[in-house]
């Protein structure tokens, strides 16, 4: 593949070496752990944002040479470790301090799933409405965020079509630091190829992000 390998939009990571008949996971930790991220019981603090942010604080070395769910592990227990809710001495001993309380808050088995299921989409209404509809012409802001932001450094500053509004949704910059969801309107908008990486972009390929309203501004 001609797609370079990205980190929060950067490029210089090399190609993407796809996996032939990939499974979903590489070792059986991986599952194990994917159910229990989904189940355990998580800081009241803690939401999609978030979780992208605290990854996205990794040290660069550390976060290049883990994997997926290395990761995953690395947030999930960060986030417990900072809400008081376990102690690094239980994380390395594998069991709680003698002594404490006994908790009986975690998920039942037959709840998992409908959890799962019936998981917040993020979906919220404004009374404002839409700033762009489909068809304006929009530029993305060139953004210098120190913190999170759902738009790739490759799509700062370009050109591209709002194709469809996609409702309102919690803001990633705000909702990751816990100042509030401050909701904004999202639309998916088509940016070509050549826009982001110039003439040797294969000349028919288009890109789609769904960006918030504060991420764009008209033409």
């Amino acid at each position: 593949m001609n797609s370079l390998h990205d980190m929060g939009g950067m490029h210089g990571f090399g190609p993407i070496e796809p996996e032939h008949d990939e499974p979903v996971f590489h070792a059986a930790w991986e599952a194990r752990f994917f159910g229990l991220a989904q189940s355990c019981t998580a800081p009241e603090w803690a939401n999609e944002e978030n979780w992208r942010y605290t990854a996205e604080c990794m040290p660069p070395a550390l976060y290049l040479s883990t994997s997926y769910y290395e990761r995953w592990y690395y947030v999930v227990t960060l986030q417990l470790v900072d809400s008081g809710m376990v102690t690094m001495d239980e994380l390395s001993a594998g069991h709680a301090e003698t002594g404490l309380p006994r908790r009986d808050d975690a998920m039942r088995p037959e709840d998992v799933w409908p959890a799962i299921r019936g998981a917040d989409a993020g979906i919220r209404e404004l009374e404002q409405p839409p700033r762009f509809s489909a068809g304006n012409q929009v530029r993305t802001c060139n953004l210098n965020s120190q913190g999170h932001t759902r738009l790739p450094r490759y799509a700062r500053g370009k050109v591209g079509v709002i194709k469809a509004h996609r409702g309102a949704n919690a803001l990633p910059e705000s909702n990751a630091k816990g100042l509030g969801e401050n909701p904004e309107h999202v639309y998916s908008v088509e940016l070509l190829a050549s826009e982001l990486w110039g003439s040797q972009a294969a000349s028919k390929d288009k890109v789609y992000l769904d960006l918030w309203e504060s991420y764009l501004e008209p033409i």
